[in-house]
């Protein structure tokens, strides 16, 4: 039996789900989303999810037919509906239907979709062993050009990270700002570990700050509330590939991704060339988090 994809008011099986041609989301990427996670029946922050949402597209001066609370519930519905606890969902707001032409204001009513279904973006044996990457050439967009905090449909910047990421052999990648900071990767935000103090054992948990060009990952800001949490020291701060290079751990973060180690960046072995304690303690809190906070259905 096929999943069923919420539509503009009314559920489609899978294969029935369509948009019309001339869709600006699909002419012109002019639309945003969400990559959202069901755990055991809660669905993990939808409340920050639904809040970025809305101000990616207030940004794009996009009107969402639905008020948060209604989305909500037609997620939760949709979920429901396919019998799904455990899932991802992929919300979507695209400009709707227009003509050819650019103009967005041609675009009477936007377009929603809701789609529910699994995700496994990196296989097991990652989590347990750890995950190589590599920079790319191509850099994270200009704040000033199309800002990395709107969560928008055109996603070529993105892709074409990735396919230098495919084809250094690797299956994510660090993309660096204009300014040869690092910003995050193609699909996840990432941090880094030091040790330091007198017993050189305390550690530091350090992360590009937004203003580089790096998502506000609802994952990463999890992780930071779960450091305070645990009394791990965090910070937000400029990082350089040096910084990465010579870190004791690595790991990347994202809704999809959760919390993946990486151990080997740009042929340099990271730390121990193993997944570190603080990566395990942060994951073990994650998905203890994951199941209670956000909202049950």
């Amino acid at each position: 039996m096929e999943n069923l994809v919420y539509l503009d008011g009314k559920w489609f099986p899978k294969s029935e789900a369509k948009i019309s041609v001339f869709d600006h989301g699909l002419l012109y990427g002019d639309g945003v989303f969400e990559g959202i996670r069901a755990y055991k029946g809660n669905v993990f922050k939808l409340a920050e999810h639904l809040d970025r949402l809305w101000e990616s597209a207030h940004t794009l001066m996009l009107k969402i037919p639905l008020a948060k609370k209604e989305m909500e519930s037609v997620i939760v519905q949709t979920l429901k509906r396919n019998g799904l606890r455990d899932a991802y969902i992929r919300v979507v707001v695209t400009r709707g239907v227009g003509d050819l032409g650019l103009d967005p204001t041609l675009c009477p009513k936007a377009t929603v979709f809701i789609i529910t279904d699994k995700i496994k973006l990196y296989p097991e044996s990652l989590y347990r062993d750890g995950l190589a990457i590599v920079t790319v050439p191509t850099v994270r967009n200009l704040p000033e050009a199309v800002n990395p905090s709107i969560k928008s449909l055109n996603y070529l910047n993105n892709i074409l990270a990735k396919i230098e990421a495919k084809n250094a052999g690797v299956m994510e990648a660090v993309m660096l700002n204009h300014q040869g900071y690092v910003a995050e990767c193609t699909g996840d935000n990432i941090f880094m570990v030091k040790r330091g103090g007198k017993a050189g054992t305390k550690p530091l948990v350090l992360t590009p700050p937004v203003y580089v060009g790096a998502l506000k990952g609802i994952t990463r800001q999890a992780i930071l509330e779960i450091c305070a949490e645990l009394k791990i020291q965090s910070e937000e701060r400029i990082i350089t590939r040096h910084d990465l290079f010579n870190a004791h751990e690595i790991f990347l973060t994202g809704t999809a991704a959760e919390l993946i180690p990486v151990v080997k960046m740009d042929g340099r072995v990271i730390g121990s060339g193993k997944p570190g304690n603080v990566t395990g303690k942060l994951l073990k809190a994650f998905r203890a988090r994951a199941v209670r906070d956000g909202v049950k259905f």
